[in-house]
């Protein structure tokens, strides 16, 4: 029997299912929390503890239940409480993570190694930036308020007396799993690996358990976007400013009008407030330059262009070196005309290569609209490890489904699609390399063979170093978890 994990296919055989599947068992979830989980797949014995068994079933049916609080764990000065483990269950089941298998024992296990992490970084004096990590909560408040409704309902989801309480846990949280993050960089992040290393590593798999790679292309595009006359871009503006004008005067609030008219869904529904922006803060650079231009709050800026359309911004609050600001995003009425030109053009194209009139990567260079690909012949990139081979079996939906009959070297019909905004634009696609799914191969696969490799010599290098460090550390755990099937380290520290 196969099992399927992210790009890979690993059988079953003795340990070394069990080293490759170490990393890619954990990572995603580690992701999550900001560390890097080592400390394996932990179950409960039924033989030896099913009265524990029986009773921690039933936080896994229903997660809303809550146990009277108490400390499960304490880890040098960190406490592990009965309700972290109630709340990590709730948000797994909030987040449509399955709970099957998932016990209280796991997610002690893994808080208890947070928590060695988050002490030691204190020990040895890791720096933190308090600021970020406050303005990344505020965005994440933003959002899970967003999604919930309203405050209240969040202050209730989380079972706080107010929004306060709620934002200083929350905010205790982030830096505790922001300490940890940074302890385990610091463990791991001399660790390399030698090209003789990642050879060992492959040909010691035995044939049979070597992993399958999922079918991959590598993609081009070609974007085609209608074109805006100049009369509509100023109409936009104008608007823009006859909103500025009616809030200088006082006869509207700019909150009021984002939520009426701006074109950006995201902070509509906020009266356009965007989270605490910092200079370094993703945000576009005219953003930022006019966000910062403006002196005192209530300053609202001139309308101004950026890929997205144009802007108004209102400064709501200065925090120091963080702003807290509102936007309104117009953008431009494209006519029909416009939105025809665009196909009529993008069918063109798209005859050319098929006829050889140009290339493809040239085609991309003379008449894509995308700034991103056209100046590299519109190869596309993987978000996620910058690479350019994207899993066929992780793409979107609709860009699978685009691109899962082409062949290499073949391109798409003139697709029609909409950017984040909703704005009409065509784009051609072209496959220019298929692999098909195979058994991982040295030469081929080296990147993510590498990658592997690298893993299980920072997960031994973790392991030691946790080992090391339980012996040094004060460690409790109440003794309705001392029956659990924990790693070895922890149950020597407590003898």
């Amino acid at each position: 029997m196969q099992l399927k994990i992210k790009s890979f296919k690993f059988m079953h055989h003795k340990n070394w299912f069990f080293i490759l599947a170490l990393f890619f068992q954990f990572s995603a979830y580690a992701q999550e929390m900001g560390v890097i989980d080592t400390t394996g797949t932990v179950k409960l014995s039924e033989k030896e503890i099913p009265a524990l068994k029986q009773k921690e079933k039933e936080p896994m049916r229903e997660a809303t239940r809550y146990k009277v609080e108490g400390i499960s764990a304490v880890v040098g000065s960190y406490m592990v409480l009965d309700s972290d483990i109630d709340k990590a269950l709730l948000e797994m089941e909030y987040s449509g993570v399955s709970l099957e298998g998932v016990t209280r024992c796991d997610l002690l296990g893994k808080l208890m190694e947070d928590k060695l992490y988050a002490h030691h970084a204190i020990v040895d004096s890791l720096q933190i930036d308090e600021e970020r990590i406050r303005s990344y909560m505020n965005q994440q408040i933003e959002q899970m308020v967003e999604q919930m409704g309203s405050e209240d309902a969040l202050v209730e989801f989380y079972r706080k007396e107010s929004m306060d309480a709620l934002r200083n846990e929350l905010f205790e949280h982030h830096k505790s799993n922001e300490l940890a993050n940074m302890m385990q960089s610091s463990v791991v992040e001399n660790i390399e690996v030698t090209p003789e290393e990642v050879r060992q590593f492959f040909y010691n798999i035995p044939k049979d358990d070597r992993p399958y790679i999922s079918t991959e292309v590598e993609l081009a595009q070609i974007v085609f976007e209608p074109k805006i006359s100049e009369e509509n871009k100023q109409s936009v503006i104008d608007r823009l400013n006859e909103m500025r004008e009616d809030v200088l005067e006082g006869n509207s609030s700019f909150s009021t009008l984002a939520v009426l008219y701006s074109k950006d869904h995201g902070s509509r529904q906020n009266g356009g407030k965007l989270p605490s922006m910092r200079r370094d803060s993703p945000y576009a650079k005219e953003l930022k330059d006019h966000a910062f231009s403006l002196r005192k709050e209530g300053d609202i800026s001139e309308p101004f262009e950026t890929d997205f359309g144009f802007h108004i911004v209102y400064l709501d609050k200065i925090r120091g070196q963080e702003i807290e600001i509102r936007h309104i995003l117009l953008y431009p009425n494209v006519s029909q005309s416009a939105i025809e030109e665009a196909r009529q053009l993008a069918d063109s194209v798209r005859t050319e290569i098929s006829n050889g009139t140009i290339s493809f990567a040239d085609a991309a260079r003379k008449y894509s609209d995308e700034k991103e690909t056209r100046t590299n012949g519109g190869q596309l990139f993987n978000p996620h490890n910058l690479d350019t081979r994207f899993d066929l079996t992780k793409l979107d939906s609709e860009l699978h489904s685009q691109v899962y009959n082409l062949k290499e070297g073949e391109i798409s019909p003139v697709i029609i699609d909409q950017d984040q905004f909703g704005k009409s634009l065509y784009k051609i696609i072209k496959v220019t390399k298929r692999i098909e799914e195979h058994p991982a191969d040295y030469q081929l696969d080296f990147v993510k063979i590498k990658d592997l490799a690298l893993q299980q010599k920072q997960i031994r290098e973790l392991r030691k170093w946790r080992k090391e460090k339980v012996k040094e550390t004060y460690i409790h755990i109440n003794a309705d978890y001392e029956n659990c099937k924990l790693e070895k380290d922890w149950l020597s520290s407590l003898k």
